[in-house]
């Protein structure tokens, strides 16, 4: 598995591939946006001039894309990563989709003899640049173990949620929480500095206390609290808004299919397409806590 072929070179997917690089591996590049690209090549990536070429030879193809339709144009169809690769490749797609898309590729893997893993991700771009991101895995035993030697040069946690899909809804249920921590420690910080709290020393005692959660400890929404997060960069970078009211869509549709119930996460995904219809899409999610700006 020393020639991998890495498909969406974003935010995420950049640094990804970038990490295969450094650990040793020949990495062939496409991305639409050609800066990506270059960005790769002056590490030491080879550049492909379609998501064909890059599959070529390829023994692993890694993709990281927006949405469902894109892992499903890129990967099925006459010209699809399923009908050109060569036997044998390992297909695994780190976008974070709605299952049914991911078990459809799956499928049509399957049937033509490939192994295909569901591995959407956790840990953001800072995790990303850092090798240290969470995969959560949908895959048949077999495909899992064969990813494990792949993703461990880009992540410190490598889990087996289940089946094909599997990964994805455990990525939207695990997404959905975040949102939900995000506005609660939002709201909280914006309350204390309300009634003159410093907002550095509140998050300081609620970190150490039972309302201590992620946010608090690595993406502190408050601008000027953590230097190195987005909030203390004009809320640039990072993930952004239109990305999590996505997620949270694909949360609510999960939740649709088995009649769940999610009230928080309901609230939650109302609050993030408000936030992203007031134009703060491209910024990042952490960013919800202009709304609770006087």
């Amino acid at each position: 598995m020393s020639t991998i072929a890495f498909i969406g070179l974003g935010n995420m997917g950049g640094p990804m591939a970038a990490n295969l690089i450094k650990a040793g591996k020949t990495v062939k590049v496409f991305d639409l946006n050609p800066k990506a690209v270059q960005q790769l090549v002056e590490q030491g990536a080879m550049a492909a001039k379609t998501s064909c070429g890059a599959v070529a030879g390829a023994d692993v193809v890694l993709t990281m894309l927006p949405a469902g339709k894109h892992v499903r144009s890129l990967y099925l169809g006459d010209k699809g990563i399923i009908a050109t690769a060569a036997k044998g490749t390992l297909l695994i797609d780190c976008s974070t989709i709605d299952a049914a898309s991911a078990m459809e590729v799956a499928q049509q893997a399957s049937v033509q003899g490939f192994e295909f893993v569901d591995a959407p991700v956790s840990g953001g771009t800072a995790g990303a640049a850092a090798g240290t991101l969470t995969f959560i895995c949908g895959a048949t035993d077999v495909g899992f173990n064969q990813a494990k030697l792949v993703l461990q040069d880009m992540g410190a946690n490598i889990f087996h949620a289940g089946g094909h899909g599997a990964g994805q809804v455990a990525k939207i249920c695990n997404n959905m929480l975040l949102s939900v921590l995000m506005i609660g420690t939002s709201e909280a910080l914006q309350l204390g500095r309300d009634h003159g709290l410093d907002a550095g020393v509140l998050s300081q005692i609620m970190k150490v206390s039972s309302g201590g959660n992620w946010t608090l400890e690595k993406y502190n929404p408050c601008p000027d609290v953590m230097p190195a997060t987005p909030a203390s960069n004009g809320y640039q970078g990072g993930f952004m808004v239109d990305l999590m009211a996505k997620d949270l869509g694909l949360a609510m549709m999960a939740a649709g299919e088995t009649g769940s119930s999610t009230p928080l996460g309901a609230l939650a995904t109302a609050m993030y397409r408000q936030h992203a219809r007031q134009g703060n899409g491209g910024l990042d999610f952490s960013s919800i806590f202009n709304q609770f700006q006087k």
